[in-house]
């Protein structure tokens, strides 16, 4: 009986426990600046699955792939900007957060400077047509039009009283 009571934690701690066989990354590097520079590259290289996540907190099989050939590469005496060159050769500009500027890319770096131009162009010609509005609105009156506000402000003090 005591069994049966005690089942559903035993499945519960089951369950939970599968997160123990994940796979962990174990490089054993030559030096901390090593070390530092594998975490700074890793950091730098955006997955090619996950799209806005770097192949350092990937989970990704692709992201797996591409820590390790980093890795390699640290061994074998590349600097940064050859492994990353070498990543842009294999997954394209993709893999890194900023883009160079080409044919292709341009529209990524002139959009949200055309977006804030044309932002505020349409606030600009806004305010100028409310100015235009509220100068209309502040004519002088008539003499009718004040007599007949004089006779709506008299009427509204009788009602008022």
């Amino acid at each position: 009986m005591k069994l049966i009571s005690s089942l559903p934690a035993l499945l519960l701690g089951m369950m939970l426990s599968f997160s123990v066989f994940a796979a962990i990354d174990t490089y054993q590097f030559s030096s901390p600046a090593q070390e530092q520079e594998y975490r700074d590259i890793t950091a730098q290289l955006r997955c090619p699955k996950c799209q806005n996540t770097n192949i350092a907190a990937s989970d990704s099989i692709i992201a797996a792939d591409m820590r390790t050939k980093v890795f390699q590469l640290l061994q074998q005496g590349q600097n940064k900007q050859q492994i990353v060159d070498y990543m842009v050769a294999r997954y394209g500009n993709f893999v890194t957060y900023e883009p160079p500027v080409t044919p292709s890319t341009f529209i990524l770096w002139l959009g949200p400077v055309l977006v804030v131009i044309i932002g505020a162009g349409m606030i600009f010609m806004r305010s100028r047509r409310g100015e235009v509005r509220l100068r209309n609105t502040t004519e002088e009156m008539s003499e009718q039009e004040r007599q007949r506000l004089a006779q709506l402000l008299k009427d509204s003090d009788r009602k008022g009283s």
